[in-house]
């Protein structure tokens, strides 16, 4: 399972937050497994039958108004009904002010105290959006994945079958190379799914006979880029004569990746075929279907049309 501590989160996202640490640096190891943010205003007047406690435990205006409102003593009891759990932290938004109790508790508990001065609502949309990059469900394949015409195609295949090969020679044609060898795939919100190269293999190429290449340095700053949504996959496979090929492109075939369907095509392999121009086909093919034109189901219109008229001319 993904998780961040929350030393990272202030590292790599405290000033996108507007975070900062109040109290409670001794758990700053304490870990966050979810992108989402609890607030834990029931709680506090002792319900705690739907408590999340492995969430980040927000304090909006709401709930410090609900504890300003309280007579000290109370106010002790209601706060330490959230941190008898282990909690991985707190963070108070808005403007308010903090409570004493909080700060010790914090300490006491070792249980980090942040505070954004961006109010609730903004708040909790933007750590869901930047936690969401944390949480996402991930997958690394073995393949090479191109921006073709900003379609992103992923070229998969056994190994040696020219992966690399398709994809060096579409940087050559003005395309830009995503990941080679190891592509990682996240899904994002909405069923999206983008790929990405390991840091260490990034802008990097292997071609076998050659060596490893840098792309980005041969080709410039535009024959690269840092990720691209995974579109269609390409399967390039060696001829086999008994492999049903799609020869119409009537029926789409579809693959599953991490709970989404992807388009999917098979390329045969042979001395003297372009695949190059090919996959430059598919990508063109696919943004024409995304704009309502098939051209298979085009021309198998057409072509009922032309029996049915002879039928007729036949029977006239």
């Amino acid at each position: 399972m993904s998780e961040i501590t929350i030393k990272k989160l202030l590292d790599v996202y405290g000033r996108l937050l507007g975070l900062k640490l109040v109290a409670g640096a001794k758990g700053l190891e304490r870990t966050i497994n979810s992108s989402d943010a609890h607030r834990p205003g029931l709680a506090l007047t002792g319900f705690v039958d739907l408590f999340t406690l492995d969430q980040v435990q927000l304090l909006g205006n709401t709930e410090i108004d609900y504890l300003r409102s309280l007579p000290p003593a109370r106010r002790q009891q209601a706060l330490e009904i959230i941190y008898q759990f282990d909690i991985p932290c707190v963070i108070l938004t808005g403007l308010g002010r903090i409570q004493a109790e909080l700060r010790q508790l914090a300490e006491d508990r070792s249980v980090p105290l942040l505070k954004s001065d961006f109010n609730t609502s903004k708040f909790t949309h933007l750590i869901h959006f930047y936690l969401d990059e944390v949480f996402a469900p991930q997958l690394s394949v073995h393949g090479t994945l191109v921006d073709v015409d900003g379609v992103g195609l992923l070229f998969r295949g056994r190994s040696g079958i020219g992966k690399s090969e398709v994809g060096l020679d579409l940087v050559e044609r003005g395309h830009r190379l995503v990941a080679d060898d190891v592509v990682i795939i996240d899904r994002k919100a909405q069923g999206i799914l983008v790929g990405h190269s390991p840091d260490i293999l990034q802008d990097h190429m292997e071609i076998r006979g050659i060596g490893v290449m840098d792309v980005k340095k041969m080709f410039g700053v535009r024959g690269t880029r840092r990720q691209k949504r995974v579109e269609v996959l390409v399967n390039l496979v060696d001829w086999d004569e008994k492999f049903a090929y799609e020869r119409l492109g009537l029926e789409e075939r579809k693959v599953v990746i991490l709970g989404v369907e992807v388009p999917e095509v098979y390329i045969p392999l042979f001395p003297g075929k372009n695949i190059t121009v090919i996959a430059e086909t598919i990508a063109m093919d696919y943004l024409l279907r995304l704009d309502g034109q098939h051209a298979a189901q085009e021309f198998n219109q057409r072509l009922i049309e032309r029996i049915k008229h002879n039928r007729q001319v036949r029977k006239d």
